[in-house]
């Protein structure tokens, strides 16, 4: 395979499973040295296991986790090149009405404030160095309008908007911002969400995690001069109704 990102770091946020393991693995199969982060350790541990990706039990709500896993990536390799802002969670599905106060607070910590978090946290390095590429995976429902979504998708929404800003602020400064925009994945939201599992047939063409990476490695090896600001990945299978 083609070492695109030999040399280079990048962190993964939400990697021990899903879209984020996909992505970590297709980074280190070109040559990145690839942090994973997460809350389960065991599932760090078992994601990393016979790998070189190196896990990281942390919190990606907590921004002085972040602080401190920045600096261990480069104080090990004396640079940063990509973030990829996976974390999040399929939280409370339901009418803003049904909503606790709890729930809307825990999606917007878990959907919106992490990814800010972690871009708050490797800007400075990223600005230093003149170079970098952030990556903060969003969802369709950024884009569309359904019942009982409304708190999930005012996050994800919310994360699209904050992501064209700080490209507008990072421009100058040779950094790159984007938004990727999934849709129908065979990942465990569903279940997370407590949503009605997909169909085999339909499981086996949504979009699978390598998948997912190697358009993830796609867009970070675009040009240097070059960004992707806004990227949606559907599956052909899925039909799309909005209100």
């Amino acid at each position: 395979m083609e070492q695109r990102f030999a040399g280079q770091s990048v962190i993964v946020s939400g990697g021990s499973a899903g879209f984020g393991l996909g992505a970590a693995q297709r980074f280190a199969a070109e040559g990145a040295t690839v942090w994973i982060t997460g809350r389960d350790e065991a599932r760090l541990a078992a994601a990393a296991a016979g790998t070189a990706l190196r896990p990281v039990a942390a919190d990606a709500c907590d921004p002085v986790a972040w602080e401190r896993l920045v600096a261990e990536v480069v104080t090990t390799t004396g640079r940063l090149d990509v973030l990829l802002n996976n974390a999040g969670a399929g939280v409370m599905i339901a009418p803003v009405d049904e909503q606790t106060p709890a729930a809307i607070q825990e999606s917007i910590t878990v959907n919106l404030l992490s990814a800010i978090f972690g871009c708050r946290a490797v800007v400075p390095t990223m600005k230093a160095q003149r170079r970098g590429t952030i990556v903060n995976v969003l969802s369709i429902c950024a884009r569309e309008a359904w019942p009982g979504w409304s708190i999930y998708s005012a996050a994800k929404a919310g994360l699209r908007q904050f992501t064209e800003c700080l490209q507008v602020e990072l421009r100058a400064h040779g950094v790159r911002a984007g938004s990727l925009i999934p849709s129908w994945g065979a990942t465990s939201f569903s279940a997370a969400s407590d949503l009605p599992s997909l169909s085999p047939e339909v499981l086996a063409q949504a979009i699978q995690p390598e998948e997912f990476g190697a358009l993830v490695a796609d867009i970070c090896a675009t040009p240097p001069h070059l960004t992707i600001l806004d990227a949606t990945l559907l599956p052909l299978v899925q039909r799309i109704e909005p209100l």
